[in-house]
């Protein structure tokens, strides 16, 4: 198993105390984490985009550029890439410099992204965002492996004869998909042959587990060998203690309130917005936040991985308002704790 870390850049006020830290504060937290991730010997960092809700994740290449300048070898992942709502010409220009920058450590998740109101801010059609996924990033495609590209498509200008520079730094980066509640994700990463990234964060276990079988049905029927058809799962937060009774304890509060502050009432009933777990104990035993002592949260890695068979496990410290330094700990007793037991029953050969 691999491990990487996940931000969103979340800046609500915390959930109890109502503090809320400047946006030049939150980015030192993100940064900090990322730095920390990396001399701890996770994997990979990544950050997310967004464009509407509480975050400050707008610009993720900005983010992502300030960490490459602080590590020299973490993998620096988006989480995801809202390819859906961006000119694709722009994407390869910015992800390639960010390729160069780092020297090959860039890799995209993309996806529709988890809040609706982008489309409205960029002048799109939520109505037809999957066809704007799908054109968009086919494009991408193109544009990171060919030069002197033609095309013409319906959602942006035809293109004669362009080359994007600067050039990836070794090839075209890794792009992952990102899927949380549609078959529409994994039937486009079979269908190109890439990896899929379960969001694993808000829904029943089993409603994952109808997206990653679909995907591995599909990949195969597309022709590609199934060994390469690797998996992410994300989890929807992490929080160590002692024992199992200590983490009910230091945590219930925190946790609850965070439930109720995130809680949509428009999107009451859908799919993938609003976690069924309301309550630190339902979140423990069935949902797929990473909450307990270090042995319950590696029996559900393992739990996942025996359904998932996935490669990759991401985590969140920054998600439930922790401090900066409560992050960093936690951060620590996982890499200490749990990543090596995880990493010796759940083998990978990603990334080596």
């Amino acid at each position: 198993m691999k491990f990487q870390v996940l931000s969103i850049v979340g800046h609500a006020p915390h959930p109890l105390t109502g503090e809320l830290l400047s946006p030049a504060d939150r980015f030192d937290e993100v940064l900090d984490a990322g730095v920390a991730a990396e001399r701890l010997g996770f994997d990979a960092y990544a950050i997310g985009e967004r464009h509407a809700g509480a975050f400050l994740s707008s610009s993720p290449t900005v983010l992502l550029a300030a960490l490459a300048a602080r590590t020299s070898r973490i993998r620096l992942l988006t989480g995801v890439t809202v390819v859906a709502i961006l000119d694709p010409v722009r994407v390869a220009e910015d992800y390639a410099t960010l390729d160069q920058l780092s020297r090959g450590r860039i890799e995209l998740v993309i996806g529709k992204g988890a809040e609706a109101g982008h489309f409205d801010l960029f002048g799109l059609d939520e109505e037809r965002q999957w066809d704007l996924q799908k054109e968009k990033y086919e494009l991408l495609r193109r544009l990171w492996r060919e030069e002197g590209v033609d095309w013409a498509g319906e959602f942006r200008p035809a293109l004669k004869n362009v080359t994007t520079v600067p050039r990836p730094y070794a090839g075209p980066p890794r792009v992952w998909h990102g899927s949380a509640t549609s078959l529409n994700s994994p039937e486009l990463a079979a269908r190109h042959g890439d990896p899929l990234f379960t969001a694993n964060a808000v829904q029943p276990r089993a409603a994952y587990v109808r997206l990653i079988d679909h995907y591995r049905e599909r990949f195969a029927a597309y022709g590609h060998d199934p060994a390469r058809a690797h998996v992410a799962a994300g989890s929807g937060g992490l929080l160590i203690a002692d024992t199992h009774e200590r983490a009910v304890s230091r945590y219930k509060e925190l946790y609850e309130a965070r439930v109720r502050q995130n809680f949509k009432p428009r999107l009451e009933g859908k799919a993938g917005y609003n976690t069924p777990f309301r309550t630190i104990e339902d979140a423990i035993a069935d949902g797929p936040q990473l909450i307990g002592s270090p042995q319950q949260i590696i029996d559900k890695i393992l739990g996942y991985h025996s359904a998932y068979r996935h490669d990759l496990q991401s985590v969140t410290v920054d998600g439930f308002g922790l401090s900066r330094g409560e992050q960093i700990e936690t951060l620590e007793r996982f890499a200490e704790e749990i990543a090596p037991v995880v990493r010796r029953e759940a083998p990978s050969t990603l990334w080596e």
